[in-house]
């Protein structure tokens, strides 16, 4: 596994850009398949449930967003950290389809930035605290990575509660 790059096990070499592409129509079908009766319930206690993870994926949505127009725009840029936990204790208030739609949305406008930038901007470096170097392509593979590893976490949740 890569410090750079903490989800490099589940991209294992694949291009980041089609997975990034088609995690929305598959979060949209996922979310769907849990429905509405379950997605707010945690699998156990202590864990997030299927809205937690949408909304989690918003919250990263934004964050990577940010440090990708940073990564392009400032030489040397520090990725700032952020705790998901602290940043989950809202999530009980909100809506699974709004964090979804929010998700959407970005996505979308990140996969333009992409489009935009890479391969050009591929090598463009940047630093995180806690990983060390990295590049513009490192939280891209990391961005299609976190993906793989919470649409696991659906998928499974979706094929328990259709049992």
């Amino acid at each position: 596994m890569s410090i750079a790059n903490p989800y490099d096990s589940f991209l294992a070499g694949q291009d980041p850009l089609p997975i990034l592409a088609a995690t929305p129509a598959k979060l949209a079908s996922l979310a769907e398949a849990i429905g509405s009766g379950l997605i707010t319930v945690s699998p156990v206690p202590g864990k997030w449930s299927p809205r937690d993870i949408l909304c989690h994926l918003a919250d990263c949505e934004i964050a990577f967003s940010f440090r990708l127009r940073q990564t392009l725009a400032e030489d040397a840029h520090i990725i700032q950290p952020f705790d998901q936990d602290h940043w989950a204790r809202p999530y009980s208030a909100l809506g699974a389809t709004e964090a979804l739609a929010t998700f959407i949305a970005l996505r979308t406008w990140n996969l333009r930035l992409f489009q935009a930038s890479l391969p050009a901007s591929a090598a463009k470096p940047v630093s995180h605290p806690e990983r060390g170097s990295m590049t513009f392509l490192t939280i891209v593979e990391t961005m299609a990575g976190h993906d793989l590893n919470h649409l696991a976490q659906l998928e499974r949740l979706a094929v328990s509660r259709s049992a």
